[in-house]
């Protein structure tokens, strides 16, 4: 038994008065990012020392308003929210002087993911019901998909959470906390998972899960969006003409934001399902490949189709998903030879072409080249524990 935080998102249906806060304190808090890290860098310019996020905090609301009286705007939108936005700077800043991230970049309007946080400071907030939940500001907001998120009353504690904006959409996710989580004991053998551009997964029980991008499906709703985004710039071409009105571009804007937004919930839930179900054969461990998804991307030929498979995205939630099952995800390491490696004899083929889908070895042996490579992570002797 242990205690375990686990995330829920689900979208809420907010009236129009909590539309208009969460569109404010979304802004806001994008505005003072900003300002943050403009802040620091002037500071930068003129030799002057680093401001870290509590001090610029402190700077901010005791000293920078009061003397801006066209700034007062700033406290109007939650103070929780605003403060994790200094702090998101803050982390972007350390992660750069550690040389794990680029420079942190301005966010703009209408492209960057900005969110509005919020956090259970009394005991009434962020109380849930069956269709809907409690968040500081706004209120009760009404849930789209009834039952859904943990109810107060099951004793699951809401800790925290987040409110997004995307296609017009509005989704809240909540951090939960989940007392008393039972750990399964898993005494199947493990197995080893090949992740590809060909297939999505070949794993070595023999099953295969196919590329969804090269679905019919799929392929119809990219060419829907091709032809919107071409739309899209013929209106921005119009518009500097002056044939055309930026409320036009705007319904145009959103058109293509849904059909991105309908594209990637397609992609996550097959990876959803596909990881399920992975999990569902309890496997004792797990195996899978430390791809190098960055440096597949520098290749202009394959770039769109590794982004369109999610490999990260899928390490992720596999990860979370053996955590919750008490299963051990196996880490191996990107230069071992899995595709290389004779699962017969053990002999290492380093003449073997990426166009060779068969592996034939000299032994005899042959076998789909995906599938020896899965069968090869599953016995794998050295590798890391995610």
């Amino acid at each position: 038994m242990r205690k375990l935080l686990k995330s829920f998102k689900t979208e809420i249906n907010p009236t129009a008065e909590q539309k208009v806060k969460i569109s404010k304190t979304i802004g806001t808090c994008r505005y003072v990012y900003n300002f943050y890290l403009g802040h620091n860098k002037s500071l930068h310019d003129k030799g002057e020392k680093f401001m870290t996020g509590k001090s610029f905090s402190v700077w901010l609301n005791n000293e920078y308003i009061p003397n801006n009286p066209d700034k007062v705007w700033i406290k109007e939108a939650y103070s929780k929210a605003v403060k994790k936005s200094i702090e998101d700077g803050y982390t972007a800043f350390t992660r750069f002087f550690k040389h794990q991230s680029a420079f942190p970049n301005f966010k703009k309007k209408g492209k960057s993911d900005v969110k509005m946080y919020f956090v259970k400071n009394n005991p009434k907030d962020c109380c849930c019901e069956r269709h809907r939940l409690n968040i500081p500001t706004l209120g009760w907001v009404r849930l789209k998909e009834k039952g859904y998120l943990p109810t107060t009353k099951d004793g699951w504690k809401i800790k925290s959470g987040t409110v997004s904006i995307r296609a017009g959409r509005y989704y809240v996710s909540v951090l939960v906390d989940i007392p008393n989580v039972k750990i399964a004991n898993n005494s199947n053998d493990g197995i080893g998972i090949d992740l590809g551009l060909k297939d999505l997964a070949i794993v070595s029980n023999g099953k295969t899960y196919k590329n969804i991008n090269k679905s019919a499906r799929l392929r119809k709703i990219e060419k829907q969006l091709r032809r919107e985004q071409r739309c899209l710039s013929r209106k921005y071409e119009n518009f500097k003409k002056g044939k055309s009105t930026q409320k036009n571009i705007q319904k145009q804007k959103l058109k293509v934001q849904k059909l991105h937004h309908r594209i990637d919930n397609i992609r996550t839930n097959y990876i959803n399902k596909t990881i399920a179900e992975i999990v569902k054969t309890k496997p004792s461990y797990i195996t899978i490949e430390d791809l190098n998804v960055s440096g597949m991307m520098k290749n202009r030929h394959l770039s769109e189709a590794v982004a369109s498979q999610k490999f990260y995205e899928f390490r992720t939630k596999l990860k979370t998903k053996c955590d919750d099952n008490g299963i051990e995800l196996r880490i191996v390491d990107r230069w071992y030879p899995s595709s290389k490696i004779c699962h017969c004899c053990g002999n290492i083929k380093k003449d073997l072409k990426l166009s060779d889908r068969i592996y034939r070895c000299d032994c005899g042996y042959v076998e789909d080249r995906d599938f020896n490579a899965s069968i090869n992570l599953r016995d794998a002797k050295t590798y890391e524990i995610a």
